[in-house]
């Protein structure tokens, strides 16, 4: 038997005092005479035998009355388990992702498990609590009430790997209490990838399950093709399973409807339908869909407008009728001049420059394309059959390149393309190993390193990128190659121009870190803005003389279209869309864990716990037995003679 204030045990020592006070008995028998003496002693010697045996009766049922008081104060118990006597710590993860918007038997998962916690825990209960966002320790169900009431569907869904180590460092070192997780999810398989529980830890996971498996999501929306007078979009959507019921996607200008489709998935689970916009028009495009199970893929935001043009230079000592071919009117402003001719005024407006195959650099070029670069602009380099090793020298110098070194003149075949670097990625639908081949007679000898974009049969450069630098080593002109006659030479220029300017793109992912230029001259006061109908932040940026870099870190939080204010003005339109990997509900199969318990429910959880820590206390009893030997004690007063 245990005591809860063991303490109080220290009053037992009081019970001497009712022992002094019978010992030392103050009260004296009176004599009184009578005649006949033989008859009185006797009586006398009665009465006091009597007395005697009385008193001791008396103060015995006062001691353990007395006694029963002191130990119902001490309340005294005994543990329903051993781990009840067990200091503990208890971490609760809840899962709050949109996955949790399913519907079970009373609702959405999550709504139904905030009121389960608010119901099943007990009032006393000390724990911890992670959502997807925050963090809260140390706390009872009392001072979390409003918290948990407001919790509410977060776009961060972490792997449940980084959300278990997470909650392993909420709890304290001490090696001598039991370290109880709790997690309640649904348990989507994709984010218990190489997960293994901590059998140190008593790992319980509350698997909520929907009664539907469906969902139908609005995956990615992509221009398929365009035009002077149309934009055609195509919208891919995904089901979770093959149904022949038919639903309707519709396309809407902010609020305006515009138009409306309809797709099925009886055959599989993709399908995919097309809207034909005005190439005129700048719309911000909402796509939704009418799906009763997750809410957040039902809308996919978009924006279409007229970007600006990416302005190109040429300064050519060859002939760059190609580059005419492939910078096009609709969207590059392209300038060419010979070395001879340069408007050094003009260079400070450009994007992108090429040094088109000349023999020398000119003197003042230099300063120029280092600011030019140093302003965010972006630079190629072709040389010519036979340069000036001094005028290129002195540009690499100050562009703080490698420098061309000594001329080869063997034959080599271009066979190495780099398909992760910007110049080639998603360019082609799987990577080419086997096609024609381009060639080049000579080349000049630069040395290996990182990025290369493409690569000799020997392996060495033939376009190295050296930051914002595109370096050719080998001139590309038909007597000396045969690149511009190759597949190759118009994904090149065309994507060494478009990564020059990156213009916005048709949306973005929330929890992405997103990085975005804005073409516009801002003063050094102004900053750029990004708001919608109801909020305003000020994303991190870099200036330079003709554009802004923006960095949104985790920003915004919502789905939505919004527009990038400068200068007081909207100059441009970016949509975000949360990631859409929970709306794939393949649900994991928790058995196949080590050291895990599972539960039903949160409510069947908490009811054993509370069993598991139940305590049998035995007060009361002390407090009855105390009555009894004080009734026992009034009954020897009265009537025992």
């Amino acid at each position: 038997m245990l005591l809860k204030n063991p303490q109080i045990l220290y009053a037992l020592f009081l019970l001497i005092i009712p022992v002094i006070v019978h010992l030392f008995q103050l009260r004296k028998f009176k004599k009184e005479q009578f005649t006949n003496v033989k008859f009185l002693k006797k009586v006398q010697l009665q009465t006091r035998k009597s007395s005697k045996i009385k008193k001791w009766l008396t103060l015995l049922a006062r001691l353990l009355g007395l006694a029963c008081i002191i130990f119902a104060f001490a309340q005294p118990y005994l543990p329903e388990t051993s781990q009840s006597l067990k200091k503990k710590e208890t971490v609760i993860y809840l899962d709050n992702s949109f996955s949790m918007q399913q519907k079970g038997k009373n609702g959405e998962l999550l709504k139904n498990a905030i009121q389960s916690l608010l119901t099943a825990l007990p009032e006393d209960y000390h724990f911890s609590l992670l959502t997807n966002d925050e963090i809260y320790k140390n706390t009872t169900k009392q001072e979390l009430a409003k918290e948990l009431q407001q919790i509410n569907y977060s776009s961060n869904s972490p792997n449940f790997k980084t959300t278990y180590i997470k909650a392993k460092k909420v709890f304290s070192k001490h090696k001598n209490t039991l370290k109880k997780f709790v997690a309640i999810s649904d348990f989507q398989e994709q984010n218990l990838k190489d997960l293994e529980f901590d059998a140190q830890l008593e790992n319980t996971l509350i698997q909520l399950q929907p009664e539907k498996n469906f969902n139908i999501s609005i995956d990615s929306v992509f221009v398929k093709d365009k035009n002077i007078e149309n934009t055609t979009v195509q919208v891919n959507l995904s089901s979770s399973t093959a149904t022949d019921q038919l639903f309707t996607v519709s396309l809407f200008d902010h609020h305006k409807l515009l138009a409306k489709s309809s797709v099925n998935f009886d055959d599989n689970t993709k399908a995919n339908t097309t809207f034909s916009i005005p190439t005129s028009q700048d719309i911000k495009g909402v796509l939704a869909i009418n799906d009763n199970s997750l809410q957040y893929d039902n809308s996919l935001y978009f924006s279409l407008q007229q970007n600006e043009k990416i302005n190109v230079a040429s300064i050519s000592d060859a002939k760059d009728n190609f580059l005419k071919k492939i910078f096009n009117q609709d969207e590059f402003n392209l300038i060419t001049t010979q070395s001879n001719q340069i408007n050094y005024n003009k260079l400070s407006h450009q994007n992108l420059i090429i040094l088109n195959e000349l023999k020398s650099i000119p003197q003042g070029l230099a300063n120029i394309l280092s600011k030019h670069l140093e302003n965010g602009g972006s630079l190629s380099i072709i040389p010519a059959e036979t340069i000036n090793e001094a005028s290129y020298n002195r540009l690499f110098n100050a562009l703080n390149l490698s420098r061309y070194q000594k001329k080869q003149t063997e034959e080599l075949k271009i066979t190495n393309i780099n398909f992760s670097n910007i110049v080639f990625e998603n360019v082609f639908n799987k990577k080419v190993r086997n096609f024609d081949y381009p060639k080049v007679n000579s080349h000049y000898y630069l040395n290996t390193g990182a990025n290369q974009i493409l690569s000799y049969n020997n392996g060495q450069p033939f376009l190295k990128q050296i930051k914002q630098v595109f370096l050719f080593t080998a001139a590309i002109n038909k007597e000396n190659s045969n690149f511009k006659q190759s597949p190759l030479i118009v994904p090149t220029f065309y994507n060494i121009a478009k990564q020059s300017l990156q213009l916005p793109q048709l949306y973005y992912v929330n929890e992405n870190n997103n990085t975005i230029e804005v073409k516009v001259k801002l003063d050094k006061d102004n900053v750029i803005k990004i708001k919608d109908s109801s909020k305003t932040f000020i994303p991190l940026q870099q200036h330079f003389a003709n554009k802004v870099n923006l960095t949104l870190q985790n920003e915004p939080k919502s789905a939505g279209n919004y527009s990038v204010i400068a200068n007081d003005k909207t100059i441009n339109l970016l949509s975000f869309n949360y990631n859409r990997r929970e709306s794939k509900l393949n649900y994991a199969n928790l058995s196949s864990y080590k050291h895990i318990k599972t539960q039903d429910s949160i409510t069947n959880f908490f009811s054993q716990e509370i069993n598991d820590n139940q305590m049998n206390f035995f007060w009361k009893w002390f407090v009855i037995f105390a009555l009894l030997f004080l009734v026992i004690e009034f009954l020897f007063l009265k009537f025992l003679k």
